[in-house]
């Protein structure tokens, strides 16, 4: 009895997909691993209340972020087909205060930057809305790793309740208060969401390859820690053929990247602005942002260019 043949296509994309499972279950098997110890020492951190010791575990918890970050790019660089270009990169340092800008392409973008930055700068960490710190499991290990938690009220809640005003932004500056002792990198991605044509040309964005920056959550972060910074880090992400998801990534495609890192320095006025309260400081913010983003969109279609795309 003959069995009938399967079509090329069709092995083809289980071999396809065989392997992204295998991918995700690499970085999956990582992230537990890691996660263990992680889960643990935030237990103790939980526990014993003196700062000396929370500060210690505080170190040996971003060395074992930095482990995992480490193994989860030998995955991608060897089991996928990764090629990273970073330029930019000197100067930077582990001992230092950084606030993370970049666009946004897809969600590879993450272990792209915590490739690139692993060792090189303070672990990475991004603002988290509070409720998501009862998450199950995660929600312990983002407070165990300093994960600046932030609450906001929505307009209508304010209106409801004026007396709320401005609490948000007291409860993320007290949950920011701790890396005063512990070099930090806050990673912001201004534009809110990844990009896409379609996204880019529904909000009119008067950018080529880029969406409209956003300015309220890097006013957070500039309200919050801007005492601490000692820079902006603008990041740059081309893909010069096209942006690959995470799971075509884990699948085998190929996925070339350019990371351009421009350090700016940090003004003062973007530290000593009051976002919600002076409306010509926040127009100033608006047009900072504005001629970064035009220097951002000239660097991706110069490097689209010279790659023939």
């Amino acid at each position: 009895m003959q069995f009938p043949k399967r079509p090329k296509s069709a092995v083809k994309a289980f071999l396809k997909n065989f392997r992204g499972v295998v991918f995700f279950a690499g970085l999956t098997v990582n992230t537990i691993f890691w996660f263990v110890p992680i889960i643990l020492l935030a237990a103790v951190k939980l526990v014993i209340p003196i700062p000396a010791l929370r500060r210690a575990i505080t170190r040996v918890l971003m060395a074992i972020g930095e482990n995992w970050v480490s193994i989860n790019s030998v995955i991608m660089r060897f089991s996928g087909k990764v090629r990273i270009e970073s330029r930019g990169l000197q100067g930077l340092r582990q001992d230092g205060w950084y606030l993370v800008i970049a666009n946004h392409q897809t969600w590879v973008d993450i272990m792209i930057l915590q490739t690139v930055f692993n060792r090189r700068m303070p672990f990475l960490k991004f603002f988290i809305k509070q409720e998501l710190i009862w998450f199950p499991i995660l929600g312990i290990a983002w407070w165990a790793m300093d994960m600046p938690f932030m609450k906001r009220y929505s307009p209508s809640f304010i209106v409801k309740n004026p007396h709320m005003k401005g609490k948000d932004l007291e409860t993320t500056r007290r949950a920011c208060e701790k890396f005063r002792d512990t070099p930090t990198s806050v990673l912001n991605f201004i534009e809110g969401t990844r990009f896409s044509e379609e996204k880019r040309d529904t909000r009119k964005s008067p950018y080529e390859f880029l969406l409209q920056p956003r300015a309220g959550g890097l006013a957070i972060a500039l309200s919050s820690m801007g005492e601490l910074f000692e820079s902006v880090v603008d990041v740059t992400l081309t893909y010069p053929v096209h942006a690959t998801s995470f799971w075509d990534m884990c699948c085998g495609a190929d996925v070339h990247v350019i990371v351009d890192v421009n350090e700016r320095k940090l003004e003062r006025w973007l530290v000593d602005g009051n976002y919600e309260g002076d409306r010509e400081f926040r127009k100033k913010l608006h047009v900072w942002l504005s001629e970064v983003w035009i220097e951002k969109d000239v660097i991706i279609a110069k490097t689209r260019e010279s790659h023939g795309r």
